[in-house]
Order: structure tokens, then C-alpha cells, then sequence
């Protein structure tokens, strides 16, 4: 019995790498301000369909919230669309008790130009929501290797640490989530993995008519 846990985990492992390996599209962004381990996005505003998990480890959350992202790109919604895949695939962290301080996550799928206006309806038992992400700033650090329970919790901090201690040390915005994890590649991708751990910040302060950091 203790086998099928980790075999269904393997076949989601499969979907996942052969659909990211063929995503295209991503949000649209513009880097507002650079430092040598993080930089400032601006995200344009877009649609987003989204599956809530309730799971203390952020790895399965991400698998089984990102298995039912899976069917619905592949024609579970009540329209029949098959939608291409994009990428990064996001995991938003709810804020909590346990280990990583989450009771909860959120995955993100991005919806593709094409469904952006007007997104299928994911059929019921998926229980996925469409979600509008507002034009946003996020702090973005960079890591690579495998988005682990460790590695997440390891690099949000280095994030913290890094703004803690530049002209953005009062700049995060409370949200419903402490922080998003991106990640950009297949589960099979050993070498140059890809991956982003993002803090929404308010630049208003800090950013100017052009559209970048004023310092």
C-alpha cells in the first residue's frame, strides 16, 4: 500500500515534465531596480487559474494542486479547450502554523493570451478559481536545483535578509500570501533548474514616471 502514494507521485512527475517542456508564454513583467541577489518586477495585471491545497508540505502541495491544473488544461473544463502550457508555475504560501509557517498553499497556472479575457470554466469537482492578479511589484531572488520543503523556507529568508538591508527594507505589502515560489522546469531537469522566490513590495515610493527605481 505504501507504494501507490509514490507511484501517483511519479506519474504526476511525468505529466509536469511533459508539459513544461512545452510551455511558451509567461506574464509579462519589466525589471524596475537590480542588485546583485535580487531584483524589483513590475507584473502587468492578468488572469491566472488557480487550485488551493490544504498541506503542510509545500512539494505536495504543489504536485497535487498542479495535477489538477493539468486536467484542466487538458480539456476537463466545460468548454473541452486544451490550453497550452506556460510557465513559471507559481505556489503561493497562505500563512500558518507548521513547519514552513503555511496551513495552506495556492497553484498557479498563467492562462494564455487567448483565455486571458475570457477563461473556461474548470468543471466543479476540479475546484479550481480563476484568479485576476492585480498589476503588482514583487522582489524576486533567484535559486536553482529542486524547490524542496527546505530549500523554499532557506531562500524566502535569504530574500528577507537581502531587503532587510537595502532602501526596500520597509517596502513588503501585506497580502494573503507570505510568499510565491516560481518554478520555471520540468521535474526531470537536473542541471539548471530555475527557479524564483517572490515578495510583493510597494514601489510607489521608489519609482519614478519612466518606470524605474529612482535611487
Amino acid at each position: 500500500m505504501a507504494r501507490a502514494p509514490r507511484l501517483w507521485i511519479t506519474v504526476i512527475n511525468l505529466l509536469c515534465l511533459v508539459v513544461l517542456c512545452r510551455a511558451t508564454e509567461s506574464p509579462q513583467y519589466e525589471v524596475v531596480h537590480a542588485e546583485s541577489d535580487f531584483e524589483i518586477r513590475h507584473y502587468r495585471g492578468a488572469t491566472w487559474m488557480s487550485a488551493t491545497v490544504n498541506d503542510f508540505s509545500f512539494q505536495k502541495a504543489t504536485l497535487f494542486g498542479f495535477h489538477r491544473v493539468f486536467q484542466f488544461i487538458q480539456g476537463a473544463n466545460l468548454n473541452y479547450s486544451r490550453i497550452a502550457m506556460t510557465s513559471p508555475v507559481v505556489t503561493s504560501l497562505v500563512p500558518g502554523a507548521g513547519p514552513l509557517h503555511s496551513s495552506a498553499y495556492v497553484v498557479r497556472f498563467y492562462l494564455p493570451a487567448k483565455f486571458q479575457d475570457c477563461p473556461p470554466t474548470p468543471l466543479p469537482e476540479l475546484n479550481l478559481e480563476p484568479y485576476t492578479w492585480e498589476s503588482h511589484y514583487v522582489a524576486v531572488r533567484k535559486f536553482s536545483g529542486f524547490a524542496t520543503d527546505d530549500s523554499v523556507l532557506r531562500e524566502a529568508v535569504k530574500l528577507a535578509t537581502s531587503l532587510s538591508l537595502s532602501p526596500w527594507a520597509n517596502s513588503t505589502t501585506a497580502t494573503d500570501y507570505a510568499y510565491s515560489i516560481a518554478q520555471y522546469d520540468p521535474p526531470f531537469r537536473f542541471i539548471g533548474r530555475v527557479n524564483e522566490v517572490w515578495v510583493d513590495v510597494d514601489a510607489s515610493v521608489f519609482v519614478g514616471p519612466a518606470g524605474k527605481a529612482t535611487f
